[in-house]
């Protein structure tokens, strides 16, 4: 199948078009509009949680309106359009990460390192899953005093590494890893549940009764609540057995904002020149639960002790439970946040640029990521916006992309697929 396409009454034998559309859009031109609309998701998830904690942009809202307008049944048959479409829409989506990290930051305070609990406090508890730090704090806020203790859950850590969170004493730690693991790890724990973005999954009957969802997050047979009065999670979690005192088999250590970083650009700087440190490497992105993905711990085990790791988004519970150790006071491994956090590593590229003096794909950079879904497509499209080359992606290339587009990712912007561990660290650091 070249392509598909319903979206209008001409649909071929009315099921749709799956060669070349009826319109006349060609197999690529459908692919890439489909890219856009993948792309514009990413973009409008970030935004909406920028608009939650009352931060707007007209000129991203004017884009959305555009690009998304743009797909209609015959209004443009440029494919090439469709490309630019696509950086512009990396463009955007570097400038609403930069309007959700300003939100955040003066919301909460600039994130610092610290490092998360793994274990449970005796008392009752909740689990907070996705990626809405609003929905954390008014949580937060409704049961202070009480002993109902608050979990993050897979992209809700790097919520620790705020101060304006990490004050409240009801925050007790982290349980769990990236979204997948949800349906065992709430089955496990008798606790009260809420999902609060996307990143949830529809529960199973052994917790269904206890999870809640709020903002945009909706599942079937589950209580939603609407605002951010939260007393039926709450009174849910005090009915529940306690959690016992069981500490974690490990920390794990997040709160890497761009001006922890920035603070050791020199110390950074006189390391790389006497050649203690060789390369830089962003590993992470969206996980998912194939067994492919284990390529990406391998390959952080397999890398020389000369090299340093920034990690971020779910794809770093691969990896921040390993201990890399430092290099003279510079961490191995450091996780700068959530994946629109993206914008926190492209900063602290910049940031070693400036030292360095040299543009950044000048750096000894190298990015090696996971995809899972539309934000990914986003943040794709914004490294390659950027002009970033050196990008690894896996497990596998959207299914979306076909020769033609495989071609222009590869030529034009330098993409590449991953391989072994092995291989890609012998390609990347040129041993």
């Amino acid at each position: 199948m070249q392509m598909f396409c319903y979206q209008c009454s001409q649909t071929a034998k009315g099921v749709g078009c799956t060669e070349y559309g009826v319109c006349g859009k060609s197999p690529t031109l459908a692919r890439l509009q489909d890219n856009l609309i993948f792309a514009i998701k990413g973009i409008s998830a970030y935004y909406y949680h920028a608009r939650e904690l009352g931060y707007d942009d007209p000129e991203i809202a004017g884009f959305l309106d555009e690009a998304l307008y743009s797909t209609l049944t015959n209004v443009n048959f440029d494919a090439q359009s469709f490309v630019e479409y696509a950086l512009e829409a990396g463009r955007m989506n570097l400038k609403v990460m930069k309007l959700l990290k300003k939100a955040h930051i003066e919301t909460y305070g600039e994130p610092t390192p610290v490092e998360v609990e793994t274990g449970t406090k005796k008392g009752k508890g909740i689990i907070v899953t996705g990626h809405n730090l609003k929905a954390l704090e008014e949580l937060l806020k409704q049961v202070e005093g009480t002993n109902v203790y608050v979990y993050t859950h897979s992209e809700m850590l790097p919520a620790h590494g705020y101060p304006g969170l990490r004050k409240y004493k009801n925050l007790a730690g982290n349980l769990g890893k990236a979204w997948y693991d949800q349906k065992k790890l709430f089955a496990e724990y008798p606790v009260a549940i809420l999902g609060t973005s996307n990143c949830v999954l529809i529960p199973s009957d052994s917790y269904r009764d206890r999870m809640f969802t709020t903002s945009i997050a909706r599942l079937p047979g589950v209580k939603h609540i609407d605002g951010y009065d939260y007393t039926e999670v709450i009174e849910k979690a005090k009915s529940l057995p306690d959690l016992e005192e069981k500490p974690g088999d490990y920390k794990l250590r997040t709160g890497f904002s761009t001006s922890v970083v920035a603070s050791l650009a020199d110390k950074i700087k006189e390391l790389v020149e006497a050649g203690k440190i060789k390369h830089f490497l962003v590993v992470g992105g969206c996980d998912v639960p194939f067994k492919r993905n284990e390529y990406y711990r391998e390959f952080v085990q397999k890398l020389p002790k000369e090299t340093v790791v920034i990690t971020l988004a779910c794809g770093k519970f691969r990896i921040n439970d390993l201990d890399l150790g430092d290099i003279e006071g510079i961490p191995r491994l450091i996780d700068v946040g959530q994946c629109n956090d993206t914008i926190v590593a492209i900063e602290i590229a910049e940031a070693l640029a400036k030292t360095f003096g040299v543009p950044v794909t000048e750096l000894p950079l190298t990015l090696v990521l996971t995809w899972m879904e539309q934000k990914a497509v986003a943040i794709l499209w914004t490294l390659l916006a950027l002009g970033l080359k050196n990008i690894y992606v896996g497990p596998i290339l959207p299914a979306w992309v076909n020769e033609d587009i495989l071609k222009v990712l590869t030529t034009e912007f330098g993409l590449k697929t991953i391989s072994e561990p092995e291989k890609d660290i012998k390609e990347i650091l040129k041993v």
